[in-house]
């Protein structure tokens, strides 16, 4: 059986997940000082160093006082939490979320220059303040985010879920116990790779995509949100360290991108679309075909600028404990970052390091993918190869 899903989302879509029943549930469920301690480790403090934890009253609202205690423990200076999308905790208060209530605008992202490091909590998304102000601030070149979503998992029809019980365990397990040398080796061997080769993508419902990368920028999401590594950043998302870890995510160069994209049933613009390809020319799209909701795919393009009709990136998940069930009910763990998830998406990827702007994005999973870099298989029909 063959596992192909399509999803869009907007810009960082990622960062927004419902924190609702299920996600209080799984907070009950999971041993957040566990968790606390090891995005601690990730983020290796150096002594003073300053932390602000950006956060949604409701979700998770366990982790934030061991969360704050290990940057206490490990040497860190507590900045305290910012509370977005509901009124701030009295408990989550210090002088400094005190004092950047007070400010906006420039002195709101002048106040932010003076945090190290963040940590962006479940249920943040980049139109809060303080998430967009810290965004900011990393694309100036300072500082480095922690993006602790605990949500991002899709049924194979693309429908994001709630981060139920079960999920939170998968989640804790890869953040607990992925061996992150290892993750990082394969990364570096993968980025290798790929410069000076021609990468080829396809699936057996029809995607049959090359590309070069050249010197492009290559994110690589193996959990280190050390200073150091920071330093090295090439591009926003270089700063910006997602636990769990696990994705590969790179801007082709746009003038070799070429072939096409075949989609399972999607949506687009709320209508139903079936045997859809999309053909690109330098990076392009340049012919559209479906068996049926051609005109709902025009529409949805033609309404988000040039860019809209751009390839964006390729994500090659890598971390084998987010990797889909092989068994019973399969659903796609964290935004594709499981060994074999590939995403080829469309749109904005500024943030990669790339030529496309407009702010559209759409991102596309594709489960069942085929990966070749020069002769070599790295991804055989959704599974790691190598």
């Amino acid at each position: 059986m063959n596992h192909r899903i399509s999803i869009l989302a907007a810009l960082l879509v990622g960062a927004a997940s419902p924190h609702d029943s299920a996600m209080a549930q799984s907070e009950d469920s999971t041993d957040w000082r566990a968790a606390a301690a090891r995005i601690v480790s990730r983020l290796a403090l150096v002594r003073g160093e300053r932390v602000l934890l950006v956060a949604v009253p409701g979700a998770t609202d366990a982790l934030v006082p061991v969360l704050r205690e290990a940057v206490r423990s490990a040497g860190g200076t507590d900045l305290g939490a910012v509370a977005q999308q509901g009124p701030q905790p009295p408990g989550w208060s210090t002088d400094f979320t005190n004092e950047l209530a007070k400010r906006s605008g420039e002195a709101f992202d002048q106040y932010l220059t003076t945090v190290d490091a963040a940590v962006m909590m479940p249920g943040a998304t980049v139109t809060d303040p303080a998430y967009a102000g810290m965004q900011r601030v990393l694309g100036s070149g300072h500082g480095r985010t922690v993006h602790f979503r605990w949500a991002g998992a899709y049924d194979e029809a693309g429908v994001l879920l709630p981060t139920t019980p079960e999920i939170a365990r998968v989640y804790l397990r890869a953040l607990l116990e992925t061996d992150y040398a290892a993750l990082a080796a394969k990364q570096r061997a993968f980025e290798a790779a790929m410069r000076g080769n021609v990468v080829h993508v396809t699936t057996s419902f029809g995607t049959d995509l090359r590309f070069r990368i050249g010197d492009r920028p290559v994110t690589k999401q193996d959990g280190d949100a050390s200073a150091p590594r920071a330093k090295l950043a090439r591009n926003l998302i270089d700063r910006e360290v997602e636990l769990p870890a696990g994705a590969v995510r790179v801007a082709p160069i746009e003038s070799s991108v070429e072939g096409t994209i075949a989609f399972p049933p999607s949506e687009w613009g709320g209508t139903r679309v079936e045997g859809l390809v999309l053909t690109f020319a330098r990076g392009q799209v340049t012919g559209i075909r479906a068996a049926t909701g051609r005109e709902a795919v025009e529409r949805e393009l033609a309404g988000r600028g040039n860019g809209a009709r751009a390839f964006r990136e390729l994500a090659v998940g890598f971390n084998p404990l987010l990797a889909m069930p092989a068994e019973g009910r399969r659903w796609i763990p964290y935004y594709g970052y499981g060994a074999g998830v590939v995403r080829l998406s469309l749109g904005d990827n500024t943030e990669l390091g790339g030529d496309v702007g407009g702010g559209y994005v759409r991102w596309n999973f594709f489960t069942d993918a085929t990966v070749t870099v020069g002769s070599d298989i790295w991804v055989r029909d959704g599974r790691l190869a190598r």
